[in-house]
């Protein structure tokens, strides 16, 4: 229940509303417990004395007050609903603001499936319960109160008679409660374990598909379904107990009423109109209070989602900027490692170790090393992304975790290994990072990157929206937009993490052909695997199981042996023979048809 009590920060914002809501109520409910007053008069000096006068008045009162009642209870409706609406609003807001802020690390381990539960179905709990369950429950509450307080001051002995049965009922109803959440927290982690199960599943149908699992996949859909619906058993189970012993309890006051209430009616210490009105009262309490099991659930079911909302809020991110952060307007592109180590959250082997390293500004920098050897770990800690368990990154001379995170980061551009676009337009894509980029710069960023041509091919050109991760895109197609995307941004330290692994041979030629001239005047990093890479750096950084094991330019290296030359021989040798026969290749395609031409003339 403390989860539920933390809510009042979220509506806290709505108060003028909840309290008119709350106005709204006591009338509907005042209007409600009127209501047997006028049955009682009518049968009392209507009926029994036989004024018809009094009936037409008592009729007229009663549909002036059904009409008011009606009226009323729209409004309270629609107020509690719009609470409640804005509520689970601010809710995913907030939830999706603070799962954006979080730290790679906390995304390397938290299942995006879950993530998308608790903003959806959690949130959605919540917002049941704050629409209609709360007001139930006030109503209940305030029916019960005047209830007992009219019947008592009637006559205080049938008013317990008929109230008896309520003891047993609210206390079932408590016990119920507090086994109810628990329950729910259950079904709402399987849940979560379904959404994940069909996000994987959708995210890797391509996978599942090309080695023929689909099978495997339903099995898998089909454990974590089938826990879904054990849970959910469990939870009727015990609902389906207590819901018709809670009506056999409502329906025993009116029994017992009727038992005791009549003889008082012959003997004329209680009049006829005194008794209907006592039974008037106890079905008014009736629907409410047959409905106070289901508000135990729905308060149960809401528990259990805030248990979860709250979790993923009060989890703080691992890295943010500090308090008194610095913001650096204009990097110079000076990056320097002092003695840095790095150790993964639960993982035992250090990613990297004892890392010196000092990058001049507006060098290029290649990081070669067999996969695994640390490269990607190394760059990531540039922006931040991780932070070293031990030593320091110094950015201008100032360590990264005492600067501004976004002035910091939005100098920085990145092409990752796996080249992520967005359901949107292409120009979308291409000014992500610099969103109010105009026309002439997306093209200018396109055409660097080698990618102008192909979206002009395209159906709507740079209006074209691409599917769900770029994937109406081929992977060179991907990777060109990536790259116009982080170019825009004309980025101080630039960051190519593999970036011309998903492009054939000639498309890599146009796309270094571009970043020979974009590289000037910026710091670069480059993880690469292709001699035409490497070749053109100012310093290469040959890594091995997290450590620098060698440094220098490539005919250096070659000249010296070493891990490098290992790479070479195996890797780069092929490659730099291969693009030697290509440019053969072509130049001879080119000279043929000009000797021809020169022959015929």
């Amino acid at each position: 229940m403390s989860s539920l009590f933390r809510l009042r920060s979220f509506i806290r914002p709505y108060l003028p509303q909840t309290l008119l809501n709350l106005f709204l109520l006591l009338a509907v409910t005042g209007l409600s417990l009127y209501v047997p007053r006028i049955i009682q008069q009518v049968v009392d000096e209507g009926l029994t004395a036989g004024a018809s006068a009094a009936l037409i008045r008592s009729s007229l009162l009663l549909l002036t007050i059904g009409l008011g009642a009606a009226i009323l209870n729209l409004g309270q409706r629609y107020l509690s609903e719009w609470v409640a609406a804005r509520i689970g609003y601010d809710l995913r807001n907030r939830l999706f603001d603070h799962i954006q802020r979080q730290s790679f690390s906390y995304h390397d381990h938290a299942q995006s499936g879950q993530l998308i539960s608790r903003c959806i179905e959690d949130v959605r709990a919540i917002e049941r319960f704050a629409g209609s369950a709360i007001v139930e429950a006030a109503q209940f509450v305030l029916l019960t109160v005047g209830i007992l307080w009219l019947m008592a001051s009637d006559n205080l002995k049938l008013a317990v008679i008929a109230l008896l049965p309520m003891i047993p009922l609210v206390y079932m109803t408590l016990e119920f409660g507090t086994r109810i959440g628990g329950l729910f927290f259950k079904v709402d982690n399987a849940v979560g374990e379904v959404s994940n199960r069909l996000q994987e599943n959708v995210s890797g149908v391509q996978v599942v598909r090309a080695f023929a699992r689909e099978e495997y996949e339903i099995d898998r859909f089909n454990t974590a379904n089938r826990e879904v619906f054990m849970h959910w058993v469990n939870v009727i189970d015990q609902w389906a107990r207590i819901m018709p012993l809670s009506n056999f309890l409502i329906a025993l006051g009116t029994i017992l009423l009727l038992w005791f209430g009549g003889p008082m009616v012959l003997d004329g210490t209680v009049t006829l109109g005194e008794l209907v009105a006592f039974n008037s009262y106890i079905l008014l309490l009736g629907a409410p209070a047959q409905q106070l099991t289901q508000l135990v659930n729905a308060a149960g079911e809401a528990t259990a989602g805030a248990q979860r909302v709250f979790e993923a809020l009060d989890y703080q991110p691992e890295i943010q900027s500090a308090k008194n952060a610095q913001r650096l307007e204009q990097l110079r592109g000076e990056v320097e490692f002092r003695d840095v180590s790095l150790n993964y959250k639960d993982e035992k082997i250090p990613a990297l170790e004892e890392i010196n390293l000092k990058v001049e500004p507006n060098r290029i920098i290649a990081m070669m090393g067999q996969t695994g050897s640390g490269k990607t770990s190394l760059v990531n800690l540039i922006p931040r992304f991780y932070d070293v368990t031990h030593g320091q990154i110094l950015v201008d001379g100032i360590d990264v975790r005492e600067l501004d995170l976004v002035s910091f980061r939005r100098q920085i551009g990145i092409v990752l290994q796996t080249s992520l676009l967005f359901s949107d337009t292409l120009r979308a894509n291409i000014a992500y990072g610099h969103p109010e980029a105009s026309e002439e710069e997306i093209i200018a960023a396109a055409k660097a990157a080698q990618a102008h041509d192909f979206i002009l091919e395209l159906p709507q050109g740079y209006d074209t929206i691409v599917g769900e991760r770029g994937i109406t895109l081929s992977g060179g197609q991907r990777q060109r937009v990536a790259i116009a995307r982080a170019l825009l941004m004309n980025p101080r330290i630039l960051i190519l993490d593999d970036s011309t692994s998903s492009v054939d041979t000639q498309t890599e030629k146009l796309i270094q052909s571009a970043l020979d001239q974009l590289m000037e005047g910026r710091t670069t990093f480059v993880i690469a695997h292709r001699l035409s890479t490497v070749r053109r750096a100012d310093m290469i950084v040959v890594m091995d199981k997290g450590r620098i094991v060698q440094r220098g330019t490539h005919k250096d290296l070659l000249r010296h042996g070493g891990l490098y030359r290992q790479i070479y021989d195996l890797q780069l040798k092929g490659h730099e023979k291969f693009a030697e026969e290509m440019e053969e290749l072509g130049q001879k395609e080119f000279s043929e048809p000009r000797r021809r031409s020169e022959e015929l003339r």
